[in-house]
């Protein structure tokens, strides 16, 4: 359980770059439709070299065959757990600072105990005091900061981030019940998905459509040279280390409490968020508050490992 949460902590810590690199490419003008549809371009590319390399012709071609005979249910996971989820995502920071998006994006960790109810798995009720501290202690964090933000930063710097917050549990889960055997699902198992960075590029190349239709109905202007590199940055932190880490953490876990456990150590990414816009985007340092809620969000991480060897 201990390593699984260590994983997850790493993954935030990667992860949180999407919320800086984000902002900072909205700053200087990039469309929010390139820096989502750009990191996975990227993402599928650099994934798509490595396979071949690292697996072998014969894995690359396991997992190709296992997109085609599901590729319904890649498309539908695809889309909603990295299409619709970094599209929100990526639509937030033309319109608040990280630490707003990262702060809402908390949300997810009540909303993956919601998504795996909503898949038949259930949990005690000290499951979901841990996962409240979690939150609590995330919200303390940026309280000092909330009160200089005006309404119509919460609502559209918030409101499409309570969305994602739904969206990207319920692609990962979507996944791990297909594995599981939920009945409701196609039956999607190869030892090619033991492989977490095969699960990204599967996801990955499901949200293509997604983003071909998003583009065509946004109709953006072309990307700077400046978005170029930044969402290449995205792709590789964000969407393939971070993401990679994540599902394998994921993957290994083997209750609802295990899967909820790893779900909240993404709650590591606001306080990674906050230290990179302090040091990269000259944001001020958070006061006492901060510090109390970093202590309170890592006393119900402290519990769930606690719950664990109980």
């Amino acid at each position: 359980m201990i390593r699984l949460i260590l994983l997850g902590l790493v993954s935030g810590m990667f992860f949180s770059s999407t919320f800086i690199l984000n902002r900072a490419m909205s700053l200087e003008g990039g469309h929010w439709v390139w820096s989502g549809c750009l990191r996975y371009l990227y993402m599928i590319g650099f994934l798509m070299i490595a396979l071949p390399i690292f697996q072998g012709r014969a894995a690359a071609k396991e997992l190709w065959s296992l997109y085609i005979r599901h590729w319904v249910f890649w498309t539908l996971a695809g889309s909603i757990g990295f299409g619709g989820f970094y599209a929100l995502i990526c639509f937030s920071a033309d319109h608040a600072p990280g630490w707003v998006i990262a702060t809402t994006w908390q949300l997810t960790i009540l909303a993956s105990l919601i998504v795996l109810m909503g898949f038949g798995r259930t949990f005690p009720l000290r499951i979901w005091g841990f996962s409240l501290l979690v939150f609590l202690g995330v919200l303390m964090v940026n309280l000092t900061q909330a009160a200089q933000t005006d309404l119509k930063q919460l609502i559209m710097g918030g409101l499409p981030v309570l969305v994602a917050a739904f969206c990207y549990p319920i692609g990962n889960q979507l996944v791990w019940e297909a594995q599981a055997g939920n009945r409701r699902l196609p039956r999607v198992q190869s030892p090619c998905l033991e492989n977490p960075f095969n699960k990204v590029l599967l996801l990955s190349v499901g949200s293509l459509p997604f983003w071909v239709i998003l583009v065509l109905i946004v109709a953006p202007p072309a990307p700077s040279a400046g978005q170029l590199t930044s969402t290449a940055l995205v792709a590789v932190f964000s969407g393939i280390i971070a993401t990679s880490l994540f599902l394998f953490a994921r993957s290994r876990a083997t209750t609802a409490a295990e899967l909820a456990a790893v779900d909240a150590t993404q709650s590591s990414e606001v306080i990674f968020a906050i230290a990179g816009e302090i040091v990269f985007l000259h944001a001020p340092i958070p006061g006492l508050a901060a510090v109390a809620g970093v202590v309170l969000m890592c006393v119900g991480l402290f519990l769930f490992v606690r719950y664990q060897q109980l």
